[in-house]
This record gives C-alpha cells, structure tokens and sequence, in this order.
C-alpha cells in the first residue's frame, strides 16, 4: 500500500490497486457506508485522498481482526489529535460509546447463539425421530409383522428418552 496521496481522485480500479483490494470490496465497503466516494458527471466512483485515507485505516483494523461492524462504530466516533502532534485516537468518551456498542452487539449474538442451539437440539430430536420413523417403513418393506416392527419402533423410542 503506497501512503503517498494521488494527485487527484482515482477511480474505483485504480484505487483498489493502490490500496491492494479488488474494486468488488471497495463497492462493498460503499454499500455499507464505511466509505462513499464522490462521482464524475459520468457517475464514476472517484476517490479523494481522504477517502483513501479512512480506506487505509479501514483495511489495517481488519487486518487486525476486527469485524466490519466494529469498524463502522469506531468510524462514526470523532478522533482527537494528541498535542504532541502523535497519532490521532479515540477519545475516551468515543472510547465508551464504542464499548457499549459492542457490548450490545455481544449480546445480541450470546442471544442469537443461544436461540441456534436451540434450534439444532430439536433439529437433532426430530432427525432420531424420522430415522426411527424410516426404519419402520423399510422393517415393513422387508416383510416383518406390524407387531414385531411397532415394539421395535417404542423400544427404539423409549431408548432415545432415556
């Protein structure tokens, strides 16, 4: 990635190029907001060096492993330039509106998690039910007695509730 700023806007390819991303993820990171260019009168994205920039900083933090989400809500928070003239960063309130955000996020998806594995207990009850069910039918096929295949069939059953 070259940090030296473009003369003047580039468009989506060549941006891409710059940044080392196909045009495909700049367009995506568009349709989620995190960076949307101006257009030509021909309506081509055309990317400034500022967009370039959040792009950069964009790109670093998933290399870092954060999740476009998390990126999204730290983009929205306003940085602080350090008077020493270092690196801007958040500021401690930003810092704390972040934090909830994710906590909220965190918790939504414990919710969620919790909600799946639900699902999948009586994805998995009703999945012994139909194997159960399809070994009756084939027992039948093969010619064995109701009797015989219907106590095969609720010792099977009562040996699952066990």
């Amino acid at each position: 990635m070259n940090a030296a700023a473009p003369p003047t806007p580039l468009t989506v390819r060549d941006a891409a190029a710059r940044l080392g991303v196909t045009p495909r993820t700049l367009k995506y990171y568009e349709e989620l907001g995190i960076v949307v260019p101006s257009r030509s009168e021909g309506r081509y994205r055309l990317y400034e060096a500022a967009d370039l920039g959040k792009l950069a900083r964009v790109l670093r933090m998933r290399s870092l492993g954060f999740s476009l989400a998390t990126i999204t809500a730290m983009l929205q928070q306003p940085y602080e330039a350090p008077a020493d003239g270092g690196r801007p960063h958040l500021s401690k309130a930003s810092l704390k509106t972040l934090k909830a955000t994710l906590a909220a996020q965190l918790e939504a998806l414990d919710t969620r998690v919790a909600q799946v594995r639900a699902e999948l207990k009586e994805a998995a009850a009703l999945q012994a039910q139909l194997r159960r069910d399809l070994d009756y039918v084939e027992r039948r096929l093969a010619g064995e007695p109701v009797e015989t295949a219907l106590a095969r069939r609720e010792r099977a059953q009562g040996a699952a509730k066990a």
